[in-house]
């Protein structure tokens, strides 16, 4: 049921343009201002609404139903994805275009994602049985291994969660908030933790209601901040498993927004800044700020983006920049879609254009960070039955540069000769490069998990460095509150902001 195509067709058809010097369009012939967007030459086959990057590259994609119960009247006569003929997720290899079908046990539609400590994924909630129209929460969870390629079934929650936001603490337990229940669809206001190998924990009951979907991010001192979409923030205390309403609040409230925790790194001490962008219907353009390590934390006003944008992505790539994307002016309407791409420098506090993408991208889009310092974009399922098939990549600017004569070619890129697999906080480790001197940036990118406008892994984190004539002596981040325990792509940059292909390296103790 699941096609093979090769990747490296389109790789070919896209860089023959510029290997061998033929005629490059308008559009292209600025790729080394504003990147570049392609069209993968394949199809993906299910509705895209979950997906997470694996350690060996693929991207897990995770339907559930999507919405789309096989003999509901919103589902297509053989529609191929659905709990009852249990294939609701694959496995994409953007490297060679195969893409492997699996099998799921129960509904996952509408669950959230994270990458457990040793690589594996953890799927929190989703779609109760017989929960339409309803849409009740799931109390199942479930893990991924990308070795086994199957998924084995977890102790379930106290109540079903339908939209919940799950976040990998210091200590590699994880976190859920929010969600549907099982019962009524009411609101799940309860925190609770899971552990590997004992489940779950007793629900400590938040004392607010959260939005579905809440945006979470663990911050430096181990604590998890609610930036929205609702215009109040939070704080929660891990240890003391308490919230606390922040001074601040936001101009807007920011549903199907995107939230981003910014780089951290030794040149700012790891100071968490959080950025929220876009949201609501009409939506907004808008950006807003808050620096966390300030003695009295304010949201300000960011620059605004080239358009307003309603489920959007925002995708951290190794430099730091923020490439926000998709969306539309009114939710799930594609006549106002927002296909202008911006970039955002967190070291100027400005957008700049990163081109075009060809195709509308609304509610249930997802994206990606690769680890050859691309992103992939799929999905768009703005109504019940249909979702938009065709994948889209985007090469950024500095993967492009101009020769002597100022035709367009390939930039040359920094290489890791040599990696260790695995560093422990704290520690000294070694990079084999060839091009050690000209190295400006050392980062470890959390790989991301991406689903309704908010990636929830995704993270950046600097890390100090001195170079030798081949080689990187590089010191680990100091704890696992900067960098929690789990894979991560490391990246070189060079000094002209020149990426390399990432290898994956495990961070644990």
């Amino acid at each position: 049921m699941f096609g093979s195509v090769s990747a490296r067709v389109a790789q070919t058809f896209l860089g023959v343009f510029l290997l061998f010097g033929l005629p490059v369009s308008r559009a292209w012939g600025q790729a080394d201002v504003k990147g570049r967007w392609s069209t993968l030459p394949y199809p993906m086959p299910i509705n895209p609404i979950h997906v997470a990057l694996l350690h060996n590259g693929k991207i897990l994609v995770v339907a559930g139903s999507g919405n789309c119960v096989p003999g509901h009247p919103s589902c297509p006569a053989g529609a191929p994805y659905g709990p009852s003929n249990k294939s609701g997720a694959v496995i994409l290899d953007t490297s060679t275009g195969k893409i492997t079908g699996l099998t799921v046990t129960w509904d996952m539609f509408c669950n959230s994602m994270t990458q457990l400590a040793d690589g594996r994924i953890l799927i929190d909630g989703g779609t109760a049985t017989m929960g339409y129209p309803q849409l009740l929460g799931a109390r199942n969870a479930s893990i991924f291994d990308p070795t086994t390629k199957t998924f084995t079934d977890q102790p379930n929650m106290a109540h079903g969660r339908w939209y919940p936001t799950i976040v990998l603490l210091s200590d590699g337990r994880v976190m859920t908030f929010s969600g549907r229940d099982e019962v009524t669809g009411a609101t799940n206001t309860t925190v609770e933790i899971f552990t590997v190998g004992s489940g779950w924990s007793s629900p400590v009951a938040a004392g607010w209601t959260p939005p579905l979907y809440p945006r979470l991010h663990l911050l430096p001192s181990g604590n998890v901040f609610y930036s929205g979409p609702s215009q109040v923030s939070y704080m929660f205390n891990v240890s003391s498993k308490t919230w606390t309403k922040m001074n601040s609040s936001r101009a807007y409230g920011r549903t199907y927004g995107s939230s981003v925790l910014l780089p951290l790194t030794p040149a700012n001490n790891y100071d968490p800044k959080v950025l929220v962008l876009g949201g609501n219907s009409p939506a907004t353009a808008t950006t807003e700020l808050i620096d966390l390590a300030a003695s009295s934390p304010r949201w300000v006003y960011g620059p605004n983006m080239s358009q307003p944008r309603i489920e959007m992505d925002a995708v951290m790539l190794p430099t730091g920049r923020v490439l926000a994307l998709g969306g539309s002016a009114i939710d799930e309407n594609a006549t106002t879609a927002s296909l202008n791409a911006d970039l955002y420098d967190p070291k100027t506090n400005r957008f700049s254009s990163a081109g075009k993408n060809a195709y509308a991208r609304l509610y249930h889009t997802v994206a990606l960070l690769l680890p050859d310092a691309t992103v992939w974009l799929g999905g768009s399922n703005p109504s019940r039955g249909n979702y938009e098939s065709r994948m889209e990549i985007y090469q950024p600017a500095y993967l492009f540069t101009r020769d002597v004569n100022h035709n367009l070619i390939a930039a040359t890129r920094p290489t890791i000769a040599g990696a260790p697999g695995s560093i422990s906080w704290g520690s000294t480790f070694t990079v084999s490069t060839p091009d050690a001197p000209n190295i400006s940036q050392v980062v470890l990118v959390r790989p991301g998990s991406s689903t309704h406008a908010f990636d929830m892994d995704q993270r950046l984190v600097g890390m100090s460095f001195t170079a030798g004539s081949s080689t990187l002596s590089v010191t680990a981040p100091g704890n696992a509150k900067v960098a929690p325990p789990g894979y991560y792509m490391l990246f070189l940059i060079n000094k002209k902001g020149i990426p390399s292909v990432a290898s994956f390296v495990l961070i644990r103790r």
